[in-house]
């Protein structure tokens, strides 16, 4: 194998490839990327057997082939390059990387052992709108949690049923949901891991296709194929949890509740916040050796008689980070209870704290 390709570009190629790789062992092939040319392209290719993603990029090539090479190496290499071309080729069990006076060699694994993890025949195309697709999975992920024994809470459920396509995650203190209004009858019920929606959302934005399978969930666009493996497991039915009728429900002001609770948080993030008719209070529940702070402002709410609601403030704000109305509603019955703040088809139930 033996081509030319630009430093900078390649750089970018290796750089985002690198989340793939299996940093654990270096020993391993799953800590290589996987290189071959065909005709004047370069495919590339990385997988820690969990994620994957493969792409391919325009080069000068002058011999085909395939290799692999350490993922961490090569990047390092290439970074300590000037930004001009240059020329890589295998020779033996080693890979060369040259550019004018400067040359390293890099060994590689045998390139036909590298696993094959995307299976191209079994896959089922999800048909639906997927312009909207990362916006929802970016409004649930701050509530997946990333530690669980239960490995089904560790991943966003997308849950497609009844003209409905929901993504739900959870981490047993709050539960993210947001609602998509479909045409199709297909029912389909994936789990997709954190760790590959945290990739998901630095790879992609729109105009993408996604694929299922048995056992993966693939995504695709004109730079990136991306796989990971879906996790096997029976999610909590969220529904149940959900309350279908609320005693209370107001609309608050979305930047006055915020620049609020900053300032609560700047000495607890637990905090208590008291509605009356015509205003909101907030303050700290968690006063030992860390001080007190209280704030307030004037709003006409819809509660007749005050009622006091304790709370891990972070979930208010995960929430509030992700809408783009000024408006949000608050839904509740009583303080003990989980209550619910909705933005249209976007809404978090949140156990509140037993003070």
């Amino acid at each position: 194998m033996k081509f030319s390709i630009e430093k900078s570009k390649f750089e970018i190629i290796l750089n985002n490839l690198q989340p793939f790789l299996d940093k654990k062992d270096s020993s391993q092939i799953t800590s290589h990327i996987y290189l071959e040319t065909h005709e004047n392209t370069l495919i590339l290719k990385a997988t820690d057997y969990e994620i994957g993603l493969e792409t391919q990029i325009n080069i000068k090539k002058e011999i085909d082939g395939n290799a692999t090479v350490s993922g961490k190496r090569i990047l390092d290499s290439i970074k300590r390059l000037k930004d001009k071309e240059i020329s890589i080729e295998t020779n033996g069990q080693n890979l060369y990387i040259k550019q004018e006076e400067t040359s390293f060699e890099l060994p590689m694994f045998d390139a036909n052992e590298f696993p094959k993890n995307i299976q191209e025949t079994t896959q089922n195309k999800i048909n639906f709108d997927t312009s909207s697709f990362i916006q929802f999975l970016k409004k649930i992920t701050p509530a997946i949690d990333s530690s669980n024994q239960k490995p089904e809470l560790t991943g966003a459920l997308l849950d497609l049923k009844d003209y409905t396509f929901n993504f739900v995650g959870t981490d047993t203190r709050r539960l993210a949901i947001v609602k998509q209004k479909i045409q199709s009858l297909e029912k389909l019920n994936l789990i997709i891991p954190k760790k590959a929606i945290n990739e998901i959302l630095k790879l992609f934005s729109d105009e993408i296709e996604i694929f299922y399978n048995e056992y993966q969930l693939i995504i695709k666009n004109q730079y990136y194929t991306f796989f990971t493996k879906l996790i096997n497991g029976n999610f909590p039915d969220y529904e149940k949890i959900i309350a279908k009728d609320f005693r209370i429900q107001t609309k608050l002001p979305k930047q006055n509740f915020l620049e609020s609770i900053k300032i609560i948080n700047s000495i607890s993030q637990k905090i208590k916040i008291t509605f009356r008719s015509n205003e909101i209070l907030f303050e700290t529940i968690q006063t030992d050796n860390y001080g007190k702070a209280n704030t307030q402002f004037e709003y006409q709410t819809n509660f007749e008689e005050e009622m006091n609601l304790c709370v891990d403030s972070r979930y208010i704000i995960d929430f509030l980070s992700q809408i783009e109305n000024t408006e949000f509603e608050l839904c509740i019955n009583e303080a003990k209870n989980p209550f619910v703040l909705k933005d249209g088809d976007f809404s978090t139930l949140i156990l509140p704290i037993q003070n």
